[in-house]
């Protein structure tokens, strides 16, 4: 394992990590009966998340852009491994990158600074909707990491093969030496 995968998969494994926190509040929401207390829980635990220093959320984008630079760079080689396995993992990446963009960052603001036209309803449709919005970027940062997992597998049994592949060539060759020796 080289840098480049060395940076996707510690990137992928943090904001599982990060998601794997919020699933606690977010499995209540989404797959428990919503009472008070479980909406006052997860309005309390994404205000702490939306209201944390600065240098927490830059260590969280600058993780973000490893992640991208090392699948970009990984690609770079340009190979079937690297086409298949790669590219669909920076695909995966994106779509996880745009779900927290266009998902995730709208709806903490609707849960913590809400609008005077947002009301309670639409705060706890928010909830919801980040909830399942974490849930989705578990799965495919999940997918992210078997793929990543897969190429590394393959990549091992490719270099069995050609290994096997050689001895085989090497053994067939030095019988075929060995035949022109008796003949002589």
């Amino acid at each position: 394992m080289g840098f480049r995968q060395g940076a996707v998969l510690a990137s992928c494994s943090f904001f599982l990590g990060v998601l794997f926190i919020c699933f606690f509040v977010d499995y209540r929401i989404l797959h428990q009966e919503l009472t008070e207390e479980t909406i006052e829980d997860g309005f309390q635990f994404y205000t702490t998340f939306f209201n944390a220093p600065p240098a927490i959320k830059a260590v969280l984008h600058g993780f973000m852009g490893v992640g991208l630079l090392g699948l970009v760079a990984k690609l770079h080689k340009y190979d079937e491994s690297a086409i298949f396995f790669d590219g669909s993992s920076l695909v995966g990446y994106i779509f996880s990158a745009a779900v927290y963009l266009a998902v995730s960052v709208p709806s903490l603001r609707t849960i913590v600074t809400p609008a005077d036209v947002d009301t309670r309803a639409d705060r706890i449709e928010a909830l919801r909707i980040l909830s399942a919005g974490n849930t989705i970027m578990m799965v495919v940062l999940g997918a992210i990491l078997v793929l990543q997992g897969g190429q590394e597998y393959a990549r091992r049994v490719e270099a069995r093969e050609l290994a096997k592949m050689e001895e085989e060539l090497k053994a067939k060759g030095s019988q075929a030496s060995a035949g022109k020796d008796k003949k002589e």
